[in-house]
């Protein structure tokens, strides 16, 4: 699909991004709304959108593809409020980074012909529209997530990924994504804040933190109210995932408990050969 007007809802980092990258890439249209009126002013002042309607009822009528990049929890509660003005034909999207609530609100709400899920890996930890970049989305990994019957309309919103935004789409089912993403992308998250927490305990006032705890609490730094959306949202599938933590955890405090060098080293070069294959 390569929409003749995109609508996009959000104009953060994501969806600032989004629509200045739709703009180099030839999108006849973009038309977009936040909540933000500097955010609104700063995408038109960059040429990012080529109208900024007053309310994002007129962006969803306007858009041949609409794009929510609000938070999880809003990108819901706009598809329940713009659900009935999006136009005939027109297919709708998102960026949020869980996918099953989406997917089956969209169900429910009678668009899951025209819905499909959209989750860019391509986030960057600033925020609002100043850490937009024209670029970010090049060479990404997108994940769509289909309804139940929209096959039509996930192959569309992967073909506008591919073709505007030059990212590879990869289809997958909303309940997948959010099993790998617990994993992958929700509990890398939570263990860094857990460190971060006891870091801010632990380490005096003015002691040097070196680089290993700086590149480990990195994402600690994410914004919280946001994650705090992802964390709940996703929570089924985080719970277990933290809990996996306690088998190698006791793995490690048994060897040193025990002083057992040959387990210590080999439960260390488990953890280095796969870090390892992802350089490769």
């Amino acid at each position: 699909m390569r929409p003749h007007t995109l609508g996009v809802i959000g104009l953060g980092a994501i969806g600032g991004s989004l629509a200045l990258q739709a703009k180099r890439a030839g999108i006849a249209r973009v038309v977009g709304w936040s909540p933000e009126p500097a955010e609104r002013a700063a995408a038109a002042r960059q040429g990012a959108l080529d109208d900024v309607p007053l309310r994002p009822a007129e962006v969803a009528r306007a858009a041949d593809l609409l794009v929510l990049a609000a938070p999880p929890a809003a990108n819901l509660a706009l598809l329940e409020d713009l659900g009935a003005e999006v136009r005939p034909g027109a297919l709708v999207t998102d960026v949020g980074s869980v996918k099953r609530a989406i997917v089956a609100r969209a169900e429910a709400l009678g668009l899951g012909a025209r819905f499909a899920g959209g989750h860019p890996f391509a986030g960057t930890h600033e925020q609002g529209f100043a850490a937009a970049r024209a670029d970010l989305f090049r060479d990404a990994i997108v994940y769509v997530t289909p309804t139940r019957d929209g096959d039509g309309a996930a192959r569309e919103v992967s073909h506008f990924w591919a073709d505007t935004c030059a990212a590879h789409p990869v289809l997958m089912d909303a309940a997948q994504h959010d099993r790998q993403l617990a994993l992958t992308s929700h509990l890398p998250q939570a263990v860094a804040s857990l460190l971060a927490h006891l870091l801010a305990r632990a380490v005096p006032p003015g002691a040097s933190v070196g680089p290993g705890a700086r590149d480990v609490t990195r994402l600690a730094a994410s914004e919280p109210a946001l994650w705090t959306e992802i964390l709940l949202m996703n929570r089924d599938e985080v719970l277990p995932a933290l809990r996996a933590l306690e088998e190698p955890l006791g793995e490690l405090e048994r060897a040193l408990e025990t002083g057992d060098a040959r387990g210590l080293a080999a439960w260390l070069a488990r953890g280095a050969a796969w870090r390892r294959r992802l350089e490769r």
